[in-house]
């Protein structure tokens, strides 16, 4: 049975509030004065406060209330608190909901409304709870991943980036090739990182190749060494190629989709074989060598086209990790910008807001840049929206450009019933924020 806590120095309003609550399944305490409400917050669960503005009968200024709501969001931040006011308290109620009121009702109050709105602010309370508990557990599962490998510095929040990190922990120590794929920037090097650490060859050489930064006719000298004279432009020294570097370690091939036919089939006979040949010998070389890849492209698409071969992407895709792009992550954007700071800075509340209203195409890499931008150029230790450098209009996510309008606002109060909490949610802003439109609109809560 839900609780809630009457507050009033009128024994009838009491009495009244109590009778009504207990023919609707509500348990009611009752406090005639805000010393006795503090101590009965403090002795039972409470679910819902239920305050008055003043409690003496030759006070109407409202101080009264407004110490005592105070006092309880001290000892209970997420408490909801509905306000009965009267007339003269209205203004003083309204300035308790920007800091978290949940709503008020002027007296005589109207029963079906007051009922409406806290069987819906516990509805609210109930889902806040679980999700918090869910995050909770959720939290406690990161920090035993985290306590148990070695992430290599990684820090998410996100259950898609948990899910990502989980599974390459988990297939660390498994003697077999795996694919990351995901968009540039995301964190794939990253992942490829974990996997190495945890890894039985975490203490072997961890040779990464961007494969798409090396030219086609210098691919396969790169990747498996040349001797003297093998090609145009060699050095007159035999050239050790990264699979030869990489032996009884970890080679990470970025940007495999950009990979030649030709360097495909060697990289499969390698793969199979752990043989292969230098540019310009016959000699046959073998190596011990576990093969991570990268890559942003759609092979499924590339083998299609004839541009990838199918059965170098089976070989290499025995487990395939994929790492979303930062915008599907949001929980991600403030862990991994705090990350970046450079000890000396720390983002402003407008900063932080201008951080989770971007797109990120760039994903975690232009976060990156962003952030050592602004400790770059910060004026002081706050950093301020200006100082990241972020574009506007065409990376601010559709969901944020989206402004209710007065028609939206008025559907989601009714909706709700007149709960400001309610409606806020519904139409994705704060308490405060929807009230700001609800005044720009001249509308009310009921």
């Amino acid at each position: 049975m839900s609780t809630v806590l009457i507050v009033d120095d009128n024994a009838a309003v009491c009495t009244a509030l109590d009778l009504l609550f207990s023919l609707h399944g509500l348990k009611a305490f009752v406090a005639e004065s805000p010393d006795e409400a503090l101590r009965l917050l403090d002795e039972h669960s409470i679910d819902l406060v239920v305050q008055d503005m003043n409690f003496h009968r030759d006070t109407t200024s409202g101080e009264e209330g407004v110490e005592l709501f105070r006092a309880i969001r001290a000892r209970e931040p997420d408490m909801p608190i509905i306000l009965l006011t009267a007339w003269t308290s209205v203004e003083t109620a309204v300035a308790l909901m920007k800091e978290g009121a949940a709503d008020y009702l002027g007296k005589p109050w109207d029963d079906r409304k007051l009922l409406t709105t806290i069987h819906n602010l516990l509805k609210l309370g109930s889902a806040t709870r679980e999700n918090q508990q869910l995050k909770s557990a959720r939290r406690v599962v990161r920090q035993k991943v985290a306590g148990a490998f070695d992430l290599c510095g990684m820090v998410y929040e996100s259950d898609a980036m948990h899910e990502t990190v989980s599974l390459a922990t988990r297939v660390a120590r498994a003697d077999v090739p795996v694919l990351i794929t995901g968009p540039n920037g995301a964190g794939k090097e990253k992942i490829a990182e974990i996997i190495q650490a945890n890894s039985p060859l975490s203490e072997g050489p961890f040779i990464r190749v961007n494969v798409g930064a090396l030219p086609a006719e210098l691919m396969s000298a790169e990747l498996f060494g040349a001797e003297p004279g093998a090609y145009t432009g060699a050095s007159n020294k035999a050239r050790e190629g990264r699979f030869e570097a990489a032996d009884g370690g970890t080679l990470f091939l970025d940007e495999l989709g950009t990979l030649s036919l030709e360097g495909q089939v060697k990289l499969l006979r390698v793969l199979q074989t752990g043989q292969f040949e230098r540019l310009g010998s016959t000699k046959t070389r073998q190596v011990k060598v576990r093969v991570i890849s990268a890559t942003n492209a759609d092979l499924r698409a590339a083998i299609r086209a004839g541009t990838f071969r199918e059965d170098l992407y089976y070989r290499l895709n025995v487990i395939e990790l994929n790492v979303p792009p930062l915008a599907s992550r949001r929980d991600d954007v403030l862990p991994t910008a705090r990350a970046f700071l450079d000890g000396a800075h720390s983002f402003s509340p407008e900063a932080e807001r201008a951080l989770m209203a971007h797109s990120w195409p760039g994903n975690v890499r232009e976060l990156q840049n962003s952030v050592r931008r602004a400790c770059l150029l910060a004026a002081g230790e706050a950093i301020q929206p200006t100082d990241l450098g972020l574009q506007r209009g065409a990376t601010v996510p559709e969901a944020v450009t989206n402004e209710p309008d007065r028609d939206s606002i008025q559907r989601a109060l009714d909706g709700a019933q007149g709960v400001i909490a309610i409606a806020a949610r519904e139409l994705g802003l704060s308490r405060q924020a929807l009230y700001r439109r609800m005044e720009k609109f001249g509308l009310a809560s009921a």
